[in-house]
C-alpha cells in the first residue's frame, strides 16, 4: 500500500493556531529590522513568512492587530525573562540576581538586532500612537519597578549612601537603552561585551560592595 505525503499547503494548514501566529509575528519581526516600521506593508510580511493574506486576516484581521501583537510579543519576552531572574531572590545572592540580570540585558535573545529594530520603531512610532505608547509605557514601569525594588534591596544591604534606587534605576535604563542603540546602529565597531562593559561600570560605581569591573 502506498503511503500518502502530505502536500506543504496541507502541513502549512495543519499548524497549530498559536504556532502559526508566532510564524508571522516572527515575519514581522525580521520585515521592520529589514524595512523599518513604517515602510513594511502587508505583502512583504506573507512573503516574508511564505503565507497568504488570507491567512494573516485569518489570525489577526488586520496589519495594525498584527503590528500591536508583534510589539506585545517582544515586551513579553523581555519581561518575562526579566521576571524568571528576578524570582531566585529565595536561593540567590543579590549579587548574583544582578550579575545574572545585567548578563540577560546583554544576552543574543535580548541583543537581537531585529529585536533591537522592533524595540526603537515602536518607541519611534508610540508618540503618534496611543496604543503603542500605552504597551511600551507600561513595560518600562513593570521593568524599572522590578528593578528598582532589587537596587533597593542591594542599597539597603551594602548601607549605601548615595542615590536612592529609583535615581540609579532610571540612569541604569538609561545607560541600557543607549547602549542597545548603539548596538542596533554600529554593530560593527561596538559589541554586546563592549555593552556589558559600560553598563557594568555604572553599578560597579554605584554598588561597589556588590559588583566589580
Amino acid at each position: 500500500m502506498t503511503k500518502t505525503t502530505a502536500s506543504p499547503s496541507r502541513k502549512r494548514r495543519a499548524m497549530p493556531k498559536q504556532d502559526r501566529r508566532i510564524q508571522l509575528i516572527k515575519a514581522t519581526i525580521s520585515c521592520i529590522a529589514n524595512k523599518g516600521l513604517s515602510n513594511i506593508t502587508m505583502a512583504d510580511i506573507t512573503t516574508e513568512a511564505g503565507l497568504s493574506l488570507g491567512i494573516v486576516n485569518l489570525h489577526f484581521q488586520s496589519k495594525n492587530n498584527l503590528l500591536v501583537e508583534t510589539l506585545r510579543f517582544v515586551v513579553d519576552e523581555y519581561n518575562e525573562g526579566q521576571a524568571k531572574i528576578l524570582k531566585k531572590r529565595s536561593t540567590k545572592t543579590t549579587q548574583e540576581i544582578l550579575e545574572d540580570h545585567l548578563a540577560f540585558d546583554f544576552s543574543a535573545k535580548v541583543c537581537q538586532k531585529d529585536k533591537l529594530a522592533v524595540w526603537f520603531g515602536f518607541w519611534g512610532e508610540a508618540k503618534s500612537r496611543p496604543t503603542y505608547q500605552k504597551i511600551c509605557a507600561e513595560s518600562d514601569s513593570a521593568t524599572e519597578s522590578s528593578i528598582s525594588t532589587l537596587f533597593q534591596e542591594i542599597i539597603e544591604e551594602g548601607n549605601y549612601q548615595g542615590p536612592d534606587a529609583d535615581t540609579v534605576t532610571k540612569g541604569y535604563t538609561a545607560i541600557v537603552e543607549g547602549l542597545w542603540l548603539d548596538l542596533l546602529i554600529t554593530p560593527a565597531a561596538f559589541n554586546r561585551k563592549n555593552a556589558k562593559r559600560v553598563a557594568r561600570a555604572y553599578l560597579a560605581a554605584m554598588f561597589p560592595q556588590h559588583i566589580d569591573l
